[in-house]
């Protein structure tokens, strides 16, 4: 081999290796890049939006359980309704949010919830939707799931009812969410249901008030899952810079492991009444210082029952609340947003003036259990005599997901 031939294989040599080296600083380059695009993204929770119209409180109970199908499948579910056109009706369900056409390009997926009206959505739903004209010229609802649920007096026509709101929908280029077969074998043979494959209806104004059918709970709730299943998988195809800031924020809060917090078991009622009651998002409890079935400390605070007494009797009463409430909430109390109001009741004689004093037993507590959740309005009152002799009542309502 000549000195020629050496050194031109010698640089062919150099050559593949400068090659190979650059091939891998472009790899290593590129997956820096990815892993650090991958970083930038934004961590968000998925947020579904319920948006109902109700008359007389039946699509008010759907919407609920369709919250609860969400929630299920993990992901966040906010109640809101539509304005009212009569001024009168504004009265209506008014612990339920009102929402604003503009926020709705805000949420990753939207469950809408109407009266049946002639065969047709309801006139405030129809004038709200009307005016995201905007929305529809921008196509900023373009993919975002959406499903419908509905409620008439009759039950007639309620799937032509539905079909005619798909026009919307589709119209704005949303991603048809349908129950199809979900809810067959949840309905089976059972009586009185409103299973169609487009989506869950109820017959409005059925006595008992408002009630539905376990079918009709089973079918909702699976249609609320197969929306947040839709949302969770979509939401990351769409651009969240866009997202509106009008989407309400979880508050920040340490993550409450309810199985270790030692609640008591959740009184039971012992009347014609239900230890809690959820209404859009709100549930609303009463309880007393039960412990072991047995009143806590009974008596007058202050005659029968001492400061100290009085204070345990007030812990051991909201620990009854925070029982029955995670009990409502499946045993998630991570699904409360807030303790919105505290009221302490207290077995008192006439000029006893410690009922901060007493109270701040239960607003330690629940601020301990919730964090930033825990702080509430609050208030205060005596009683002459409280139920089984009880030293304390307390009234409570939370907001939930």
């Amino acid at each position: 081999m000549n000195l020629l031939d050496s050194i031109s294989r010698l640089t062919f040599q150099l050559a593949l290796v400068f090659f190979w080296a650059g091939c891998a600083t472009h790899t290593t380059a590129r997956a820096a890049t990815e892993e650090k695009s991958a970083m930038e993204r934004p961590n968000r929770e998925t947020t579904v939006l319920i948006l109902i119209n109700s008359k007389n409180g039946s699509t008010v109970r759907l919407a609920t359980e369709i919250a609860a199908g969400v929630e299920k499948e993990h992901v966040r579910a906010v109640i809101k309704k539509v304005p009212t056109i009569d001024a009168k009706d504004a009265e209506l369900f008014k612990e339920i949010p009102v929402a604003t056409i503009d926020e709705l390009p805000g949420y990753d997926g939207i469950a809408f919830g109407s009266p049946i009206h002639f065969g047709n959505m309801s006139a405030d739903m129809r004038h709200f939707l009307d005016q995201g004209i905007k929305i529809w010229v921008d196509q900023s609802l373009a993919g975002v799931p959406a499903t419908v649920f509905m409620a008439g007096g009759s039950g007639l026509g309620r799937e032509s009812a539905i079909l005619s709101f798909w026009n919307n929908l589709a119209s704005q280029g949303m991603t048809l969410v349908t129950t199809g077969n979900i809810g067959a074998a949840a309905a089976g043979a059972r009586a009185l249901n409103g299973n169609t494959p487009f989506g869950i209806t109820t017959i409005a104004g059925r006595e008992p008030k408002n009630t539905l059918s376990e079918a009709e709970v089973d079918i909702a709730r699976e249609q609320g899952a197969a929306l947040a299943r839709a949302a969770r998988a979509l939401s990351s195809e769409r651009p969240h810079a866009k997202k509106s800031a009008s989407v309400p924020a979880p508050p920040k809060r340490r993550t409450i492991d309810t199985s270790a917090l030692g609640l008591p078991k959740a009184p039971k009622p012992v009347g014609n009444y239900r230890a809690a009651v959820r209404s859009g998002n709100l549930v609303f409890i009463n309880q007393i210082a039960l412990k072991d079935g047995k009143v806590l400390h009974p008596g007058v605070i202050g005659k029968d029952v001492s400061l100290e007494q009085a204070k345990e009797a007030t812990k051991q009463t909201m620990q009854n609340v925070l029982a029955v409430l995670a009990d409502a909430l499946d045993g998630d109390l991570n699904r409360v947003e807030r303790c919105v109001q505290l009221t302490g009741i207290f077995n008192t004689p006439s000029g006893f003036a410690e009922h901060a004093q007493v109270m701040n037993a239960a607003s330690d507590y629940v601020v301990e259990v919730l964090g930033d959740a825990g702080p509430h309005a609050r208030g205060t009152l005596g009683a002459a005599s409280l139920p089984l002799n009880s030293a304390v009542e307390i009234q409570a309502i939370f907001e939930v997901r």
